[in-house]
C-alpha cells in the first residue's frame, strides 16, 4: 500500500486547520487521525513482522509506542494515577470506560506488559488497523452470536491463566459520550471468576472539555486517568456475577465523577473514598 499520498493529506490537513470552521476543524481532525491510525498500522505491521516474525502479545509493545505519539500531535496529556498498579506479574482482567475513538491513545498510555484487548470481529477486516491488532494478539469476538462469544470468554480464561496474561475489556459494549456509564455487560465478569483472576478498574475522565461529536468540539485537553484497587474473585462463582458486576461500576461511577469533577448522578458516591465504601 502506497503511504505518500495518505502523509501527504495529512500534511496538508495540518496545514490548513487554522483557517477551517469549527465543525470543519473538527471533521478535518478525526480524518486526519484516521489517516494515522491506517499509516502507523501498516509501518507497525512490518516492524512486528521484522521484530517477531507473526502474532504475538510482545507486539503491543511496539504498537503502543507507535500509539503514544498521538498526544504530542493533538495536545492531549494524560496524569496518570495508580500506574504501579498495573505492574502486576500475574494474569488479570482490566475493565475501563469507553468513550470515543480516542480511546487508544488512553489505552496505550497505561498498557501493562502481557496485556491484549477483546474486540468485536468487524475490527478484524479494517486493512491494515485489523492486520495490526491480529499481530498484537487482540482476541476478537462474534457479539451477534452469544455462544459463539462465551465460548472465546471460555477459552480466553484458560490462556490467560496458561500465559499468564492482561485481558483488557470495555464492559459498557459500546462508545459513550454521555457524561456518566452505561449498564455494564457480564463477559469481563464471567472471565475473571471462571478464570479466578482480580478485576482492575481503570477509570477516565470525561472527555467533554475538549472533545464533543455533538458540538464539534476537538481541542487540545488533559485526560485524568486513576487506576482502582484490584477487586478479588477467588471463591466467587458465576452466581456473584451481578454484585461483582456492581461493585465494580459503582466504583468506577464514583470515580468518574471525581476525575472528571461533574456533578454525582443518580446516588452515585462522592469522592475517591467512595471505592472502598463498595
Amino acid at each position: 500500500m502506497e503511504l505518500w499520498p495518505w502523509l501527504t493529506a495529512a500534511l496538508l490537513l495540518l496545514v490548513l486547520l487554522p483557517t477551517l470552521s469549527r465543525s470543519a476543524r473538527f471533521y478535518a481532525k478525526i480524518g486526519l487521525y484516521c489517516v494515522l491510525c491506517f499509516t502507523v498500522a501498516a509501518v507497525a505491521s512490518v516492524v512486528c513482522l521484522l521484530r517477531h516474525g507473526g502474532r504475538t502479545v510482545e507486539n503491543m509493545s511496539i504498537i503502543s509506542w507507535f500509539i503514544r505519539s498521538f498526544k504530542y500531535l493533538y495536545g492531549l496529556r494524560f496524569e496518570v494515577k495508580g500506574r504501579q498498579k498495573l505492574a502486576v506479574d500475574r494474569p488479570c482482567v482490566i475493565i475501563s470506560n469507553h468513550q470515543s475513538i480516542l480511546d487508544m491513545m488512553g489505552l496505550m498510555e497505561v498498557l501493562p506488559d502481557r496485556c491484549v484487548q477483546i474486540a468485536k470481529r468487524e475490527l478484524l477486516f479494517l486493512g491494515p488497523v485489523g492486520l495490526i491488532m491480529y499481530l498484537g494478539g487482540v482476541l476478537f469476538i462474534d457479539r451477534q452470536r452469544s455462544r459463539t462469544a462465551m465460548t472465546v470468554i471460555s477459552d480466553v480464561g484458560k490462556r490467560m491463566v496458561r500465559e499468564k496474561l492482561k485481558v483488557w475489556i470495555y464492559p459498557e459494549g459500546t462508545r459513550n459520550d454521555s457524561e456518566d456509564l452505561l449498564p455494564f455487560k457480564k463477559g469481563a465478569f464471567h472471565l475473571a471468576i471462571q478464570a479466578q483472576v482480580p478485576i482492575i478498574p481503570v477509570v477516565y475522565s470525561s472527555f467533554s472539555s475538549f472533545y464533543n461529536y455533538k458540538t464539534k468540539l476537538f481541542t487540545s485537553g488533559t485526560i485524568k486517568v486513576e487506576v482502582l484497587d484490584a477487586i478479588p474473585t477467588t471463591g466467587l462463582t458465576i452466581a456473584d456475577v451481578p454484585e461483582l458486576l456492581d461493585t465494580c461500576q459503582q466504583a468506577m461511577r464514583a470515580t468518574f465523577f471525581h476525575v472528571s469533577q461533574l456533578p454525582r448522578e443518580n446516588g452515585a458516591p462522592a469522592g475517591p473514598d467512595a471505592q472502598a465504601s463498595q
